[in-house]
């Protein structure tokens, strides 16, 4: 079982097509690992100190009009400084596009540095 997060699609997030622009799926995602920091890595954003050093999103189905994005995020295992993320976005019961992020945790220099066990246990711990 993986972390589900809820987004909501805003009429904003639209351009001038009708679709959902492929910049906002990002942000998507960005909302998703805010609240998968704070629920499973039990660590608000704001003390989260790390850097996402790659991003990739593969697009399937445009989205149309407003709604909820069912987000799911999966932390892989972490290697020395980082870890990644998978994400599977969801609308309407399809899915409309897959990514992965990798964060790099930062010391407070602004260097990379190992993962907190925190972190680690908690993605050891999920379902």
């Amino acid at each position: 079982m993986s972390f589900v997060a809820q987004v909501e699609v805003r009429f904003r997030d639209h351009d001038s097509f009708g679709h959902v622009n492929n910049a906002v799926y990002a942000t998507y995602c960005e909302q998703a690992r805010v609240r998968f920091f704070e629920e499973v890595m039990d660590t608000p954003l704001s003390d989260a100190n790390f850097v996402v050093a790659h991003l990739e999103l593969d697009y399937r189905a445009p989205i149309e009009g407003v709604g909820t994005v069912e987000v799911e995020v999966e932390a892989g295992e972490p290697g020395g400084t980082s870890f990644p993320l998978t994400y599977t976005l969801s609308y309407e019961g399809e899915v409309v596009a897959t990514g992965e992020t990798v964060q790099v945790a930062l010391d407070d220099e602004g260097r990379p540095t190992r993962v907190p066990d925190q972190w680690r246990e908690a993605i050891a711990d999920q379902p």
